[in-house]
């Protein structure tokens, strides 16, 4: 045994002071064990080894715990309404197409929903698993999407460009049973397709909602994003009546449920376990998502699935008039208090507004009653209504308000694009012409220039730094109207805006003919 040595002798060495923690420690210990050993020798064989922390505070403790709100879970909400939700999986034949050596080639048909779906996400390498085709020219294009039941007899909804072109439809339910289904019919404008699940009769179905969602709401998206059928995903609405540019009847509830490609088609549902909405595109820089998706609202779905059902397309209502926005400017040249109403900048040739008399530069305010806030408002509300109804139209007309009833007509299925027949001039026999001080712009008399047709005059040059050019005049463009008179030379463009300033108008409202359709717009006048 090695002897220890010895540092008492040091000059920094200091005895430990042992007697007096050592006997404490060993008091404390033996205390502890005896305590252990007396609360053991008391347990019972019939007692729970849990019962040793079931004391007075720690019940105390647990009822204030139970008095405090526990945390929103949706468990007992999806348990109810999954079984309703489906992932949609369809063939389509691809076109067989020449190729040009661009990656950017799509097998759609050009214009389609699918189309622009495939060029967005840039070309084959960009769509999702599933939506990968084989060889160019003559293969099939398998894609995957969402729906949900919406009857016990097998009627599901889901997006129109999910099975647009589709050659084959096959759903999968929540219990991974899988089924054939035909489309029963499709609305482009709306993005909403009805199909028939073929093979069952008693599918747990989702009730689409009878209330409009508010903002801040709690929202679940169910669906099938990548493949992955059966995901759910939460948040809240966001926004409502958005409009992303998908047509006149963008009508979307925003909402931030994490979406992603594959959960088109599927439901939003509220708390209630009612679909809310039809989740159908996203706002993705990256093609995943960031908390920005848009649904289609319930009240719109009910709508169009009822006429899908009954005859397989959507009829609409039709006045026959090209419309745009009330800006602040041209709600100021028209002597207007606040920029609401649809102004219509053409009404089209013996449709119903025509033969009812309403004419371009009309302000239309309120459709039976009912305030028009914009023309998004307008569109959607006439196509809310089906054709052969009377309506009612409140119009502002030359400053007076005056009201105009009509037969609704019905809207086609698709506007010929008008034929740019007026506006071929040959720039290179175009006079100069002349100057219009204060607005940057030289006009001719539109007769005087070959191809501009017979009224109004041509717009031959704009000062680039001019208002008019900022409001998107250009080289070619015939100006019909200024301050709601008919112009044809540029004396009579001078007279209009002068009298225009005398009344103290901040700017002009002139209407423009470019590229085949009119417009108007409103021209800021300089001061002096």
């Amino acid at each position: 045994m090695t002897d220890r040595p010895d540092l008492s002798s040091l000059p920094s060495y200091k005895a430990p002071k042992r007697s007096l923690f050592s006997a404490r420690k060993l008091a404390l210990m033996a205390s502890v064990v005896a305590g252990l050993g007396a609360a053991t020798y008391g347990f019972s064989p019939t007692h729970n080894p849990a019962d040793l922390f079931t004391t007075p505070a720690h019940a105390q403790v647990n009822n204030e715990v139970k008095k405090v709100q526990q945390p929103v879970g949706f468990a007992d909400i999806v348990e109810r309404v999954k079984p309703s939700v489906i992932s949609v999986k369809v063939n389509i034949r691809e076109k067989v197409a020449k190729d040009d050596g661009n990656n950017d080639d799509s097998p759609f048909q050009p214009g389609s929903p699918m189309e622009r779906f495939f060029r967005r996400f840039g070309g084959p390498d960009g769509l999702p698993p599933g939506l990968r085709g084989g060889p160019r020219g003559g293969g099939v294009v398998t894609g995957q999407g969402s729906g949900f039941f919406i009857s016990a007899d097998g009627y599901a909804v889901t997006n129109n460009h999910v099975v647009d072109g589709a050659d084959k439809v096959e759903v999968t339910t929540d219990d991974g049973k899988t089924y054939s289904a035909k489309v029963i019919g499709t609305d482009p404008r709306t993005d909403l397709a009805l199909i028939k699940v073929e093979g069952g009769s008693n599918f747990q179905f989702a009730k689409l909602s009878d209330s409009k969602p508010r903002i801040g709401d709690w929202v679940l998206a169910v669906g099938n994003p990548f493949g992955l059928g059966g995901t759910v995903t939460a948040g809240i609405v966001s926004a409502s009546g958005r409009d992303i540019g998908n047509g006149p009847y963008d009508d979307f509830i925003q909402i931030d449920a994490p979406v992603n490609k594959g959960n088109s088609g599927g439901p939003a549902f509220d708390v209630s376990g009612e679909v809310m909405g039809v989740n159908t595109a996203i706002y993705s820089p990256s093609g995943g998502s960031v908390g920005i998706a848009f649904s289609i609202p319930a009240q719109t779905v009910k709508s169009v699935v009822a006429q899908l059902k009954d005859k397989g397309s959507v009829s609409r209502g039709w006045i026959g008039v090209q419309i745009q926005p009330v800006t602040s400017d041209i709600a100021d040249s028209l002597g207007m208090k606040k920029a609401e109403g649809a102004l219509v900048a053409e009404p089209q040739a013996n449709g119903p507004a025509a033969k009812a008399g309403i004419e371009s530069g009309d302000v239309i305010t309120a459709v039976n009653g009912e305030p028009v806030k914009d023309a998004r408002e307008l569109a959607r509300t006439i196509g809310g209504l089906a054709p052969g109804n009377a309506v009612k139209l409140n119009v502002l007309h030359k400053g007076q308000d005056k009201t105009v009833n009509l037969t609704l007509g019905q809207l086609p299925n698709s506007l010929e694009a008008k034929a740019d027949t007026d506006n071929n001039s040959d720039k290179g026999n175009s006079s100069r012409g002349t100057d219009v001080p204060k607005l940057g712009l030289t006009v001719a008399p539109a007769n005087s220039v070959a191809g501009a047709g017979k009224e109004g005059v041509v717009v031959t040059e704009v000062d680039p730094k001019s208002a008019a050019a900022e409001r998107g005049f250009k080289e070619g463009d015939v100006i019909l109207e200024v301050a709601g008179k008919s112009v044809g030379t540029a004396g009579e463009v001078r007279d209009a805006i002068t009298a225009a300033r005398n009344d103290n108008k901040n700017s002009v409202l002139m209407r423009v003919k470019s590229g085949g359709s009119s417009r108007f717009v409103a021209v800021p006048l300089a001061k002096g």
